[in-house]
């Protein structure tokens, strides 16, 4: 039952979602159902189908049949079928949006972004689809030839993950059928519903039964464990925490099964002296309240050269205590719900551990009391390394400052973890900032800017944060396979 907070158009627009599993082009019901909450409220939006490992094994025998014949597509039809999809996700952004932000929390507007971000990928990859190449050489030794080739590596496991809950799909999504890749879609427990609508434009675009299957569970452990050992499945790709990601990793070496792994961050965010402040400021806001805070590519640890930290921490917190904090569909609230009852209890551990190892709080500090999932932003100063805080992803509203000496003590410092997905750099020493970008242990670096995502642009980790990457030129090659054939002459 829907709760009787929900407005009559908001109420309308649950009703729009499908709620069965999306299995060979058709919507399938179950015996079980998923809740899914409003994390501004606790209570429920509404039910979704909740799939048992024989479901799982369905969609796989489903994507399994429909491989060949999708291989065999012609580039240009897939690429149409992706731009279709392209162009009724911005035809429809009101209505996705808003079941986002009911679902997830963010601020309507940051929900509005998102879907757009989606979209880019659907058409960055229809591209890239019409653009797969190959080679041919003669051999070194002369008397034949070398073709090389692409080939779609199979059936694909997409798992993606709570926080942006349609614009990872589209990054997985796209490039696995731009590549001529049919695929199993499992969406996070608590944001079930933005997947589920995506499905539905998918497959009012065209996409051929069995191309795209949607699984919702409330246990993805026994649905997507008999899958990955299944051989009939050649491609995992898992976006969420190293912890899960090391398991998926193992279970996939049973079969050898090819991965990509886009998995948990600990972002470094490095101001020197030499720096605008109002601009790293800028960059500052947008590294650690996108999503409010919780998002991998966060600025987690924020470091600040010793002679303008004051001034930086309080322009930060000046700006942090300005922003409202609501429900995401109440018009100008940045500070929207975080995801569970868990969230809230994880950043409230964070900060007082922070305060009792000598932090101090400028802004914020303390949990709202009341119905909803609600943490005000946050700006703590003089946060030790050895604070929890430092170690583990924050992901809440919390900007952690601490002051550094030298060049060489904050690359060490920044270093100084098994993570490794991104980091920002902001000076305006051209050297300095080649110098330290170059140094930073990541896979991705924001010089003088705060957001550094794009569908046009490679997208992953090093060390612990992941494997392989998502979007830009390389992206569709994690579901490609390169065949070499030997021509005799």
């Amino acid at each position: 039952m829907l709760t009787e907070t929900l407005s009559a158009a908001e109420r309308a627009v649950i009703d729009t979602v499908p709620t069965g599993l999306y299995i060979d082009g058709r919507w399938c019901e179950t015996n079980a159902e998923l809740p899914v909450l409003d994390p501004a409220t606790g209570r429920p939006l509404c039910a979704v189908a909740d799939a048992r490992p024989q479901d799982g094994l369905d969609a796989l025998t489903a994507a399994h049949a429909a491989q060949s014949a999708w291989a065999a597509t012609p580039p240009r039809e897939r690429a149409d079928l992706l731009m279709r999809a392209h162009h009724a996700l911005l035809d429809d952004t009101d209505r996705l949006a808003l079941v986002m932000t009911l679902e997830m929390g963010k601020p309507i507007a940051e929900a509005r972004g998102e879907i757009a971000y989606a979209a880019e990928f659907f058409r960055w990859f229809a591209e890239e689809a019409v653009r797969l190449d190959g080679g041919y050489m003669p051999a070194p030794a002369g008397g034949a030839r070398f073709l090389v080739t692409k080939q779609p590596v199979g059936p694909s496991l997409l798992i993606t993950p709570w926080n942006f809950p349609m614009a990872m799909g589209a990054r997985k999504i796209a490039p696995a059928l731009a590549a001529g890749c049919t695929c199993v879609v499992k969406p996070a427990e608590q944001t079930p519903l933005s997947m589920l609508a995506l499905a539905d434009i998918l497959d009012r675009a065209g996409a051929p039964r069995g191309v795209v299957n949607v699984l919702t569970t409330a246990d993805p452990g026994a649905l997507m464990t008999p899958l990955i050992l299944d051989t009939r499945s050649r491609k995992l790709s898992f976006t969420g925490s190293t912890a899960v990601g090391k398991r998926l990793l193992e279970q996939c070496a049973q079969t050898v099964m090819r991965t990509s792994m886009e998995l948990g961050g600990n972002a470094a965010f490095i101001v020197f002296d030499d720096a605008d402040l109002d601009e790293a400021v800028e960059g500052a806001m947008a590294a650690k309240m996108r999503n409010i805070g919780q998002a991998c590519t966060a600025a987690n640890r924020i470091f600040v050269q010793r002679n303008v930290v004051d001034e930086f921490a309080n322009k930060l917190a000046t700006r942090m205590a300005a922003l409202p904090m609501g429900r995401g569909t109440e018009p100008g609230v940045v500070v929207g719900p975080l995801i569970d009852a868990d969230a809230v209890t994880k950043v409230s551990e964070l900060v007082a551990d922070a305060c009792r190892r000598g932090a101090r709080v400028l802004t914020g500090g303390a949990a709202i009391e009341g119905p909803g999932n609600f943490y005000p932003a946050t700006v703590l100063t003089g946060v030790p390394d050895d604070a929890q805080m430092c170690h583990t992803e924050i992901f809440g509203p919390v900007a952690s400052i601490a002051a550094f000496d030298t060049e060489a003590e904050v690359i060490a410092r920044a270093n100084n973890t098994p993570y490794g997905l991104v980091g920002y750099v902001f000076t305006e020493h051209l050297r300095r900032g080649l110098r330290v970008c170059e140094a930073l242990e990541t896979g991705m670096v924001g010089l003088n800017q705060g957001v550094v995502s794009n569908p046009a642009a490679p997208f992953g980790g090093v060390k612990e944060s992941g494997l392989g990457r998502e979007g830009g030129t390389t992206g569709i090659d994690e579901f490609l396979e390169t065949k070499y054939i030997g021509v005799r002459l």
